[in-house]
């Protein structure tokens, strides 16, 4: 059972409160009613249902909850997901920004300058060299990375990635590409 499944089968409040219960240790349909405060035959529906999908079973008359089936949700859907688009060629640049970057956003800013210097890289690579930007449209495309911007924004003039004069910043450094 993928994690969609499981989320689904958990989605409904009587389900889920049922399954609590017995995770927390209610081993009949009774106890799991005064735990939960549910009637008994919406529990009695509730445990069909978990049973017939695997979440609960009955281990000498008792109500045991499959407290692995998360873990297996996860194993299973790391092992079908496609690998992620690499963010960089060279591969040991790419682990970095892998770690700190997740869904085009930065998580946190490396401490470790070697590390930071990828990441600065990577994210000055959002401006065009030779064009001049206002603080704000900087402020802008930095926000899109971290909601601290200013930080972002000070990393990148202090690793002489870009430059600022009177409220405008221009790229003076980072990879560029190069075409023949």
């Amino acid at each position: 059972m993928g994690p969609r499944e499981l989320c689904g089968l958990l989605a409904e409040p009587d389900r889920l409160a049922v399954f609590a219960a017995v995770t927390l240790g209610a081993t009949t349909p009774d106890q799991v009613a005064k735990t939960t405060g549910t009637p008994l035959r919406e529990v009695m529906a509730a445990l069909r249902r978990l049973e017939r999908a695997g979440l609960l079973y009955q281990v000498d008359g008792a109500l045991t909850a499959d407290r692995e089936a998360f873990k297996r949700a996860v194993r299973e859907t790391a092992a079908t997901s496609p690998p992620a688009e690499p963010l960089d060629a060279d591969p040991a640049r790419d682990t970095i920004l892998q770690t700190f970057l997740q869904q085009g956003r930065l998580t946190q800013l490396p401490a470790a300058w070697g590390k930071r210097r990828v990441v600065l890289e990577h994210i000055v690579a959002a401006f065009e060299p030779g064009v001049r930007y206002p603080e704000r449209e900087v402020d802008a495309t930095l926000r899109a990375w971290h909601p601290d911007y200013a930080s972002l924004r000070r990393h990148l003039v202090d690793e002489e990635l870009m430059a600022r004069e009177a409220g405008t910043y221009w790229r003076i450094g980072g990879p560029t590409l190069l075409t023949d």
